[in-house]
């Protein structure tokens, strides 16, 4: 086998081994670039180089002007995540190997969930035996399938069941629909049992209601139905009406909303560069606003629960807007590749898809620091490279039927 083949499927590897070991993983990334390198193969990196630079190159200096740059190193060592944007854009060839990874993620996230309906009936039991109330003692302990937390498996489930679905939505391929409805079906499953609201309430419906309406309109009209059929479920109910109605310090929103209020005070106080990678935690009490009571609602302090404010807090505004930048320049380059009249349905459902993921993260994001998980931060980076090479392979199909084409180039 070549290197460049061994690249190929180390790449796809990591990928998919994300669902069940941020290690393994890491250790395929890093043989994938080995063998990349070794290669002498042509490497190729997505058009998004410029604000994916000045991300990382303010990350870098928010680090070295913090309190305490030694504790900023793990977000300087994440930063080799995005090696896989290299990855995917240098090793991918067609998008039926893209199909192949996400049907691939389908099978393994499918197991996860598979083993979360276990947790789920273990921790039912567990209730039952100490005579509590089910709600009350499952919301502070969710089911987790492979991963270590619950948002981080939602987030997971979130990226593959986007994909999935605009892989039946969109593909003429048939040969696989059944296994991925079948996938379909037990991720929704999972998810709705994992009562993320952020998840199930927000960043999936939005994601899904992109999908319908470039698939059929029409399907909105069943819009109503469903959200009927969840609240008919007493605990769904229950979990829905906590928006606006929390069951005391259980599920209270409060401790988001001084999240959000701390991150304000500490994005006025730092708005260039923040107070450094890492430094939420530490100096959270600092920043405060003194009209908030002591002690705090129960929840977790150690970040924001919020992208935009996490980021802006942590590292600056600037190095905010070149994220979003980032994401933004691939999400209208995906929409410009979509209105292509000679668009193959096997790109479509990636570059559909691809736009549905960026949705539902970005809409989650705002009540969770989704991003700030490798797993779903590797994910999100694999389905942006999938888009552009989804794009390339179909402008470069488009080139062998007329001389001129509408590419979105790569630079060497």
């Amino acid at each position: 086998m070549s290197f460049s083949k061994a690249a190929f499927y180390l790449t796809c590897a990591s990928i998919i081994s994300i669902l069940l070991s941020i290690a393994i993983s890491q250790i395929l990334l890093a043989l994938a670039v080995a063998a990349l390198l070794i290669s002498g193969a042509r490497m190729q990196f997505p058009p998004i180089k410029l604000p994916l630079a000045i991300f990382i190159g303010w990350t870098f200096l928010a680090v070295a002007l913090s309190t305490d740059p030694r504790s900023g190193t793990p977000q300087i060592r994440k930063m080799v995540l995005f090696f896989f944007l290299l990855l995917v854009a240098s090793t991918f060839r067609s998008v039926s190997e893209i199909r192949a990874v996400v049907l691939l993620w389908g099978c393994v996230a499918s197991a996860s969930a598979l083993r979360s309906f276990y947790q789920f009936w273990l921790k039912f039991e567990q209730a039952r035996a100490l005579h509590t109330n089910f709600y009350d003692y499952y919301v502070s302990a969710r089911i987790t399938g492979f991963t270590s937390h619950w948002m981080t498996f939602g987030g997971e489930e979130m990226i593959v069941l986007l994909m999935l679905i605009s892989y039946l939505f969109f593909s003429s391929d048939r040969k696989w629909k059944p296994l991925g409805w079948a996938c379909v079906g037990i991720l929704v499953i999972s998810l709705v049992l994992s009562l993320d609201r952020s998840i199930f309430l927000l960043g999936l419906p939005i994601g899904v209601c992109y999908l319908i309406w470039f698939w059929n309109r029409k399907v909105f009209l069943l819009a109503p139905i469903a959200i009927i059929a969840l609240l008919a479920v007493p605990v769904l109910r229950q979990r829905i009406l906590s928006t606006v109605r929390p069951h005391g310090d259980t599920d209270s929103n409060m401790h988001r909303v001084i999240t959000r209020r701390t991150g304000w005070q500490m994005v006025k106080a730092h708005p260039l560069f923040g107070l450094g990678p890492e430094q939420i935690k530490p100096q959270f009490d600092s920043y405060v606003p003194a009209d908030i009571p002591r002690p705090l609602p129960t929840g977790w302090y150690g970040h924001l629960h919020n992208i935009y404010l996490q980021y802006a807090a942590e590292r600056g505004i600037p190095a905010l807007l070149a994220l979003l930048w980032l994401i933004g320049k691939a999400a209208y380059d995906f929409f410009l590749g979509l209105r292509r009249r000679d668009l193959d349905s096997e790109t479509r459902f990636v570059l559909h898809g691809a736009i549905a993921v960026f949705l539902g993260v970005l809409a989650e994001g705002y009540f969770e620091y989704n991003l700030g998980d490798s797993e779903v931060l590797t994910m999100f980076l694999a389905v942006l490279g999938f888009g552009y090479v989804a794009l390339q392979t179909s402008v470069a199909a488009a080139a062998k039927r007329a001389p001129v084409s509408e590419a979105v180039r790569f630079a060497d």
